[in-house]
């Protein structure tokens, strides 16, 4: 079997998919805990400084997806090409994790915002959309096999 073709193993990308869980997780318990108990550690501040947090929080929200979406996209291509001799997958964990913690970060945006007085809505509209990005950002085999064959092409070269 040529060497430039070698399927991605399902253990290739355990630590990357752990990344994901352990932070699906961090999002998920803090929703729970934002929801179960919450209610003792809100603050009730003014309403216009609220206003004024909550539009920054959706902004911050709303361009962290196209962000995250192009650090992804230069990181996969810097990992084709960065020279050294980090593996493929260290590469890639460090690709996941980025784009993972980018992810976590919608949802601790609904948390801010609910424990300074927002209503629970708006914990779980923030939930939702790290959910989303969470999807969005899972990782992938393809990117993972084109960083493996990509360090492989490169590594013929060099011989």
């Amino acid at each position: 079997m040529n060497n430039l073709s070698k399927p991605v193993q399902q253990k290739d990308l355990f630590i990357p998919w752990l990344i994901w869980s352990a932070l699906v997780i961090a999002l998920i318990t803090i929703t729970l805990i934002g929801h179960l108990n919450g209610d003792q550690y809100r603050l009730n501040p003014p309403n216009n400084s609220l206003v004024f947090i909550r539009t920054v929080f959706y902004g911050l929200a709303i361009i962290t997806f196209p962000i995250t979406n192009l650090i992804r996209h230069i990181m996969v291509r810097l990992n084709h090409t960065m020279p050294g001799d980090k593996t493929a997958k260290s590469r890639y964990q460090l690709t996941t994790l980025i784009s993972m913690l980018a992810a976590d970060s919608i949802g601790f945006y609904g948390i801010a915002l609910y424990l300074w007085g927002d209503p629970i809505n708006t914990l779980y509209i923030f939930s939702l959309l790290s959910g989303l990005a969470f999807f969005l950002y899972r990782p992938k085999q393809d990117e993972f096999r084109s960083i493996q064959e990509a360090l492989t092409n490169t590594t013929h070269k060099n011989k």
